[in-house]
């Protein structure tokens, strides 16, 4: 059993990278993907600790783009030794747009009454400040009783305080990604689109952009969602990819490895298919 998606605390998960790892060695797991959002400092760190634990440790990254509108996340996988300095170059600029939307995000949920400022978010995510560092403090603070409630009426898209940030064009991050020997994947597409015939149009048009696969296995997923997306990629002619999205305590009920439930099992031969593509 693999598991292609997962975050660790150098993002918006909750275990470190040396935790992640023991994780992945108790749940069994052959390979592992370290899929950090907009950042590779978290595989770095699990590089010699995967080694060691003879797992083999896949170098991979989660980006959020724009497509016709809306914001997608596609999943990055490089197979030799790691992405390559150009790419993590681009990849600090998306650092950076982070950063600008959580000083901005800081002073909405102020404007809104919310006591919560940014060195604070800070102390708990350390340099990496995400959404979920954010729905904490705001549950710390009793202005919300469950995570999900503070996505929903502070933090998602619609609430009362969310704020966009720059993100680049699908097109551009894939063609990037390619350019540099990675492969990119469509996270979750069945959490980003609520309709599949919808959901299949979309990857279909991003096919002449460089999509490479789809995510089908996910915590998300029903089990004929993820029938639905690997019949679909067998349509278009591309691969698959598979995984927990695993965020630690952020997102308690998702196992890594298996994903909630435990009815993730994500083969083997998934990451050799991928690996293949390029």
């Amino acid at each position: 059993m693999i598991d292609l998606h997962s975050h660790t605390s150098a993002s918006d998960g909750t275990l470190s990278p040396a935790e992640l790892i023991e994780a992945a060695a108790a749940a069994q797991l052959e390979a592992l993907a370290i899929t950090d959002h907009d950042t590779f400092s978290g595989y770095d760190a699990a590089v010699p600790l995967a080694a060691e634990a003879g797992i083999e440790l896949i170098c991979g990254i989660e980006l959020s783009v724009k497509w016709r509108g809306r914001s997608v996340h596609l999943l990055g996988y490089f197979f030799d030794g790691g992405a390559p300095e150009g790419f993590r170059a681009w990849a600090t600029a998306m650092l950076e747009a982070r950063e600008d939307r959580n000083r901005r995000l800081a002073r909405e949920l102020q404007a809104h009454g919310v006591g919560i400022t940014l060195e604070e978010v800070h102390e708990r995510s350390g340099p990496l400040a995400a959404r979920p560092h954010f729905a904490s403090l705001l549950l710390e603070k009793g202005y919300v009783a469950t995570l999900q409630q503070a996505f929903d009426e502070y933090l998602g898209e619609g609430a009362k305080c969310y704020v966009p940030r720059d993100e680049p064009q699908f097109d551009e991050a894939a063609r990037r990604i390619a350019e540099h020997g990675g492969i990119s994947s469509v996270a979750h597409p069945g959490r980003t689109w609520s309709r599949a015939e919808v959901a299949a149009s979309q990857l279909r048009s991003m096919l002449p952009y460089g999509l490479d696969a789809i995510e089908a296995w996910h915590s998300d997923h029903s089990p004929e969602t993820m029938e639905f997306y690997k019949s679909l990629a067998r349509t278009l002619g591309i691969g698959v990819s598979g995984g927990s999205d695993f965020h630690g305590a952020n997102k308690p009920s998702i196992r890594l490895g298996t994903g909630r439930d435990g009815k993730l099992s994500v083969p083997r031969e998934v990451l050799e298919d991928l690996r293949a593509l390029r």
